[in-house]
């Protein structure tokens, strides 16, 4: 299901920041920005003319080799997951990041730096609450080449727990968890990327590399080393020697965690899975991840968000008071008491509306129509359905009293459950396809104590009066 939580937030003021991109090994500035509520995260792509705006969603990746992609219209943003893992562990909602080159700056190969530079931005309530999304079952996503498997499990809080194994001694097994947002900038913040050395040798060899140095990657030596790749690997990085440490990772830095490792695949699983577009409450464990299955299982994620939504209830604050209420109503439809089936309407926009019908006993229908066992018949639950999305047709012209509106077609109708005297019926009538020529194409849903009773697609037409003939 889909909730309402604590208010959005986003940062207080703009900040940047200039860093090297790993593989362009060019310069590139990096700024935070405030954005409006329901924004989400947005890279701009500044340099580019017109600037182009990739909204940090799984649809836009376009390549997860050894880092996720984003692209829009031929324009690519490179190494998104670091910079996004910070603005979820810094619990922002909203942000805008506009870059000058295509790809985000490595620095220290962690996250740590652009939390930093978040919580210098302070940040700030907005006026809209933040949606999350509750699973109601298990998702599991597993690439079997691989061996990777991402899990996700409903539960009360948000965990996340890592597991990697990469058949090397010098790295072994590790584990890493998060118990807590509050626990990322002090437990998975400052973990750095890694490699492995003969990966490493490949990418040099090949020049994709050009922005790492010996302090932004933990590099793993997992076979002996020859003498003229450590000759390569002093002269890539600029240093006169080269050596391998007890620990079996090259020389030059410290381990911050003995789990390291694993607490940066953590990190880029919290970063990729921000793709998703919505929090997610639920555990996810995740075995021998990598960018490719987390941004995978980033779009599964948001196929069930949306099949959650087709068939989740509308969430209806009864204390407030409706949009229209039933004299409201009349003065838009033609119907009248008994076959006017829509008493409020408590959403309305110009994609969608919502409305109730408290069945009672009284209903006439309820008489001839089983009444040993009344239940509502399925075509006035249509009929009921039809008269919501006619306040929705109806409110887009200035003079709705002038015009009546008449069924073109009805569609894919599905009855699920009964409706019986005493149920309130919960219409949600949303636009398959813009309003022309006074043709409406909606799909309808009616819902009983938060359970899908019937549904279907209606179009119909509005016509004036005075334009109907005899």
């Amino acid at each position: 299901m889909i909730k309402k939580t604590s208010l959005q937030r986003t940062i207080e003021k703009s900040i940047t920041l200039k860093g090297i991109g790993l593989h362009t090994g060019a310069e590139v500035s990096l700024t935070f920005q405030p954005a409006p509520e329901n924004t989400g995260f947005v890279f701009v792509r500044t340099d580019v003319d017109p600037p182009i705006s990739i909204p940090a969603l799984a649809q836009y990746v376009s390549e997860t080799e050894r880092s996720t992609t984003l692209e829009k219209d031929g324009v690519k943003v490179h190494t998104t997951e670091h910079v996004l893992a910070a603005l979820v562990g810094v619990q922002i909602d909203n942000c805008t990041i506009l870059l000058t080159g295509p790809e985000v700056p490595i620095l220290d190969g962690s996250a740590v730096r652009f939390t930093e530079m978040l919580e210098q931005c302070g940040s700030v309530e907005q006026k809209v609450s933040k949606t999350v999304f509750v699973p109601q079952k298990p998702l599991r996503c597993v690439d079997k080449a691989t061996g990777s498997e991402l899990v996700l499990i409903p539960d009360e809080q948000t965990s996340l727990a890592v597991m990697i194994d990469f058949n090397t001694a010098v790295l072994g097994t590790q584990n890493a968890t998060l118990e807590s947002i509050e626990d990322f900038k002090t437990e998975i913040a400052p973990a750095r990327t890694f490699s492995f050395l003969h990966e490493l040798d490949q990418l040099l060899t090949h020049g994709l590399i050009k922005g790492g140095d010996l302090n932004n990657a933990i590099v793993y030596v997992d076979q002996p080393i020859e003498e003229s790749t450590m000759e390569r690997l002093k002269k890539a990085f600029k240093k006169e020697s080269i050596a391998v440490k007890p620990n079996g990772i090259l020389d030059n830095l410290t381990l911050h965690y003995p789990n390291e490792a694993a607490r940066h695949k953590l990190l880029d699983v919290l970063g990729d899975l921000v793709l998703v577009g919505m929090s997610v409450q639920a555990k996810i464990i995740a075995t021998k991840p990598g960018h490719k299955i987390n941004t995978t299982f980033a779009k599964q994620i948001q196929m069930e968000i949306r099949e959650n939504k087709r068939n989740e209830a509308p969430q209806i604050d009864f204390s407030q008071p409706p949009i229209k209420n039933v004299n409201q109503i009349m003065e838009m439809l033609p119907h009248r008491p008994p076959f006017l089936l829509v008493d409020k309407i408590y959403e309305l926009s110009d994609t969608h509306v919502v409305g109730i019908k408290n069945v009672t006993m009284n209903e006439p229908f309820f008489v001839g129509h089983f009444p040993g066992e009344p239940v509502m018949p399925g075509v006035l639950q249509i009929e009921a359905m039809a008269q919501a999305g006619g306040i929705l047709l109806l409110s887009t012209v200035p003079n709705p009293e002038e015009y009546l509106t008449f069924f073109m077609k009805i569609d894919k109708v599905k009855f699920k459950k009964p409706v019986h005297p005493g149920d309130t019926m919960v219409f949600k009538l949303d636009l398959l396809s813009p309003i022309r020529r006074g043709i409406c194409h909606m799909l309808g849903k009616t819902f009983v104590n938060h359970q899908l009773v019937s549904e279907g697609e209606l179009m119909a037409q509005m016509i004036k009066k005075d334009k109907i003939k005899a």
